[in-house]
């Protein structure tokens, strides 16, 4: 099994954070079989490690290690369960730096980005190893003289969690940090693009002092993967299983879930709206759009795919972005001043180009970029389409790309049929200094999240989740850890 060959640039401080080997009940192994997979950097392809190709038997000991585990950790107290995360986090916290490094050579984002991330996933243990000693049950109205009751609020047992490329820290953390603080045992499968992330993550909970077992990282690749995901979704002993990405792999996931009852917390595709009326603020608008459609090279379910920009605005609007989004710097996510980074790959860089060709084929203007940028890597120049229609690819699927494309609206009622004419309902967008628009638009927009004059909005506080198809289940806050807890209720005989 080959080390890293392309260590990030200027080297890490802590070389111990480079992981090649998976984690299964507090041991660092390989496959069975001996097979790796490549894990390549998406800004010039080099080889950046070789990691387990991993299968069902694997995923099986995995489990059953989290099974063995779950029985004393679920009985440790929330103040000791607490007291661990929260050294988890601050390991986090000190190795943030290299942290970063490492996501931006495997994913590819701008190292900015990267470290904001870090930061990001270290704030979720610090929420949940608080939120965890707030789990309190109750005592119930007496139904009868001689009966008294009262309400558990208990780990559901062991999760399985299933984490995209786009946000390989961040993500994971949103999901085993509630799980955690709930007393419930982890098995983890990467995505195969960035696993050396979650497997650093990993050797700092061991360094935390999380005890074997309660935490497992598995890695595959291909059919391997499918397998993986297979022996989560129907194993008896999985309880509970978190997934994030696509709505299809989702619906496939919901289906093997089925005959075993899990619980199920699904994150899946996005489609947002973006809005602005004529009496937005336009400088925050403009600056808020680069953040919603640009930022991870659009790379993001919550990114921004349809700019709706009423009449009397539009224009000024479109020159603006084109300017702001002209003027962004292209490259490696580790090059100073990078605001945009590579795609994930070349079939995410021909599923945009074709996302551009189609609109221009249709009708559409490019009012900056338009195609590859360079002739190495995965890059595409931050777009700016305007005149485009419903018509248009880009409008109807996601393009998990930078490229905005702009569609005319008139009235409020054009708004807000064009932002719900989707299957999806992740996340939107809306800009108005109108405070009743406001109270109309986010009651009638169909999403699980909508963020008004501003261009992010997450924060471990609050509860994050999509409705129709972009998911089941709330992540983030207080709501988070309820997929991880079984409720019970105990009702006493007093004789």
């Amino acid at each position: 099994m080959r080390l890293p060959l392309s260590d990030p640039q200027h080297g890490l401080r802590n070389r111990a954070l480079i992981r090649n080997v998976a984690y299964i009940g507090g041991d660092w192994v390989g496959s069975d079989d001996g097979t790796c997979f490549e894990v390549r950097n998406p800004a010039d392809g080099s080889l950046v490690a070789e990691v387990p190709n991993m299968g069902a038997e694997e995923t099986r000991r995995a489990i059953q290690a989290a099974v063995v585990a779950f029985v004393a950790w679920r009985r440790f107290t929330p103040q000791q369960r607490s007291t661990i995360l929260r050294r988890w986090q601050q390991l986090i916290l000190d190795s943030a730096d290299d942290l970063a490094c490492l996501l931006t050579t495997e994913q590819g984002k701008a190292l900015n980005d990267a470290h904001a991330e870090v930061l990001q996933a270290a704030g979720f243990l610090e929420w949940y190893a608080e939120e965890g000693k707030r789990l309190t049950g109750g005592v119930l109205p007496t139904s009868h003289p001689g009966r008294r009751g009262w309400v558990l609020r208990e780990p559901i047992g062991v999760c399985a969690a299933i984490t995209p490329w786009n946000y390989p820290a961040a993500t994971l953390a949103r999901k085993f940090a509630p799980a955690l603080a709930a007393g419930c045992t982890v098995v983890l499968k990467p995505a195969e693009q960035t696993p050396l992330t979650a497997l650093a993550l990993a050797a700092l909970a061991e360094e935390a002092g999380l005890p074997p077992g309660v935490f497992n990282v598995v890695t595959g690749d291909g059919d391997a993967a499918e397998a993986i995901g297979r022996e989560l979704s129907t194993h008896p002993a999985i309880r509970m299983l978190s997934f994030t990405g696509s709505s299809e792999v989702g619906r496939q996931l919901m289906r093997q879930s089925a005959d075993t009852l899990k619980n199920l917390s699904l994150e899946l595709g996005g489609h947002a709206p973006f809005v602005v009326f004529d009496d937005a603020d336009l400088d925050v608008a403009v600056e808020s759009a680069i953040n919603a459609k640009f930022r991870n090279a659009g790379q993001m379910c919550v990114a921004a795919n349809r700019f709706l920009v009423q009449d009397g605005i539009h224009d000024a609007f479109a020159t603006r972005l084109a300017e702001r989004a002209k003027g962004l710097k292209v490259g490696p996510g580790l090059t100073p001043g990078v605001l945009v980074g590579p795609l994930i790959d070349h079939l995410a860089l021909t599923k945009v180009q074709r996302h551009v060709d189609d609109a221009i084929a249709h009708g559409a203007k490019v009012l900056t970029g338009g195609q590859r940028f360079g002739r190495d890597g995965t890059f595409f120049e931050p777009t700016v389409l305007t005149g485009v229609t419903s018509a248009m690819i880009v409008a109807r699927e996601e393009t998990f790309g930078p490229v905005a494309p702009l569609m005319r609206f008139s009235t409020e009622a054009d708004a807000i049929a064009m932002s719900n004419a989707t299957d999806y309902g992740l996340a939107s967008y809306v800009f108005t200094r109108d405070i009743s628009r406001i109270w109309r638009l986010t009651e009638a927009i169909e999403a699980g999240v909508v963020a008004v004059n501003a261009g992010s909005f997450t924060t471990e506080a609050a509860p994050f989740g999509g409705v129709k198809q972009s998911g089941l289940g709330r992540e983030g806050g207080s709501y988070g850890i309820e997929s991880y807890l079984s409720i019970k209720h105990v009702s006493l005989g007093l004789g």
